[in-house]
């Protein structure tokens, strides 16, 4: 099954904009569309594993650690795509493009993903 995605909070939203325009047809919502605008990255993340959405942030201080102590506790996370903020958003655009083509959800459950990909 092709990945589902949660654009957080602070998601850059030209990535997004970006994103959605090079393929219209993506299952991504933003946390402000669900009624998590203003969540904390626990509530964000445990919506997201419920849900079988990958999280998409920017946040590289407290997202990472929350998502690391969720899969310590043997808790579900359908996966965290971190995208640090100084990286231009076409790479982000194209990396997420290509773990959106090729990736499949369970290749990326429980595992926290580093942007840039190469």
């Amino acid at each position: 099954m092709k990945p589902r995605f949660l654009a957080d909070e602070n998601l850059n939203f030209d990535i997004v904009r970006g994103l959605l325009r090079r393929m219209p047809d993506l299952d991504l919502l933003r946390v402000q569309e669900v009624g998590l605008a203003g969540a904390t990255d626990p509530v964000v993340l445990a919506w997201a594993a419920e849900a079988g959405r990958i999280v998409i942030s920017h946040d590289v201080s407290t997202m990472i650690r929350f998502a690391i102590e969720r899969l310590s506790a043997g808790q579900l996370m359908a996966g965290l795509v971190v995208v640090p903020c100084g990286l231009q958003a076409g790479m982000a655009i194209e990396d997420l493009h290509l773990i959106a083509e090729c990736a499949e959800d369970e290749e990326v459950r429980g595992r926290v993903l580093y942007l840039p990909l190469r």
